[in-house]
């Protein structure tokens, strides 16, 4: 309930009270008025000389008894101001239950509003030596001429002197790593020395018959180079030259037996082809070896072998079809993958498609 409310029945309540204590007072004053004029004259009837009392009778009531009997409203307005007093009665006892609700709310405001003079007063010190502090701190002195000539002097010293310090930790770093280099070949060289020599290859003497039988039958420079390639489970490779390759494929067919040609492919190295052949003997358990045949890559061309494995057939069509490797002697080399009119080799390097899209 708001305190204008609490006012206007307190108000009322008042009012009530006192037109109750005005209505209760004035009949007896109006009786004690009127008692006292009769008393002091007495009403007579000029006609006939008798007193009204005497005229009247017993009955006639005069102005007195009338005042008199006009008392007894007096209860009655009491009654009627009674319902309004009793309302305004519990609106008066309900306001100090609603301030006791308020209290906690209202105690709580004025502790907070208590408390925040007491942080600012709190942290008043703390401000007060930051800005004394701050006040406090002397300004920068502001140079002379005479002083940044001085500072730029030194400056300039410092980094001649870094240079030359950088350029000496150079040197004396290279003498460390040459040093350092030089006792690793030393150490290299032991330890070369220390190790045993390596196994041979447990088919380095099947290679060894292969290029001997080359070098015979072929040409002394029919082999350009040849090894074991042991990550391929001790492979012998030899790498023959490009004018020598069909004869010795007739040789290796012939001679050692090598029947089956499994697969042939082309690799584009940039600076030139190769061609690598993979065959094995179907006669003879663990026959088998590697040819590489190397060819220019202006003009590439290698002699096919289709006559001698006609498994080379269309594997040669495809690598003339995709790195343009001529093989003259093939008895039917057309594009296998591409349309006849398709320009340029896809799998080259230097490949440049007329339409990326493709």
């Amino acid at each position: 309930m708001s305190e204008e409310r609490k006012d206007e029945l307190v108000k009322e309540q008042d009012t009530a009270k006192q037109s109750l204590a005005e209505s209760v007072e004035q009949p007896q004053d109006v009786v004690a008025s009127t008692a006292d004029a009769a008393a002091e004259k007495p009403l007579t009837d000029t006609e006939g000389g008798k007193s009204v009392a005497e005229g009247a009778g017993a009955n006639q009531p005069v102005d007195g008894v009338e005042a008199t009997e006009t008392a007894p409203e007096a209860p009655a307005a009491e009654e009627q101001a009674a319902p309004e007093a009793n309302a305004a009665k519990p609106n008066a006892e309900a306001a100090p239950a609603a301030e006791e609700e308020a209290a906690p709310e209202a105690n709580a405001a004025k502790s907070d509003a208590e408390a925040a003079p007491a942080a600012e007063e709190e942290a008043a010190p703390e401000a007060n030596a930051a800005k004394s502090d701050a006040e406090a701190a002397p300004k920068p002195a502001r140079l002379t001429p005479e002083e940044r000539a001085a500072r730029r002097a030194a400056a300039a010293a410092a980094k001649a002197a870094k240079v030359a310090g950088g350029e000496t930790e150079a040197a004396t770093s290279s003498k460390a790593e040459k040093k350092s280099a030089a006792g690793t070949d030393t150490d290299g060289a032991a330890e070369a020395a220390e190790e045993p020599p390596k196994e041979p290859s447990p088919r380095q003497p099947y290679l060894d018959e292969i290029t001997a039988l080359i070098r015979e039958r072929v040409g002394a420079d029919a082999v350009e180079d040849a090894y074991i390639n042991e990550a391929d489970g001790h492979l012998p490779v030899v790498i023959v030259k490009n004018e020598r390759w069909f004869r010795t494929a007739v040789l290796l067919r012939e001679q050692l037996g090598l029947d089956y040609l499994i697969n042939v492919s082309g690799v584009d190295y940039e600076t030139y082809m190769e061609v690598v052949y993979h065959i094995e003997s179907l006669q003879t358990r663990g026959r088998d070896c590697c040819m590489k045949v190397r060819a220019d890559r202006e003009a590439p061309s290698v002699a096919s072998v289709t006559p001698v494995w006609s498994t080379a057939n269309w594997p040669e069509r495809e690598i003339y079809d995709l790195l343009g490797i001529d093989f003259p002697g093939h008895p039917d080399l057309r594009r296998i993958m591409m349309p006849d009119d398709w320009v340029g080799y896809p799998l080259r390097k230097d490949y440049e498609p007329l339409d990326p899209e493709v």
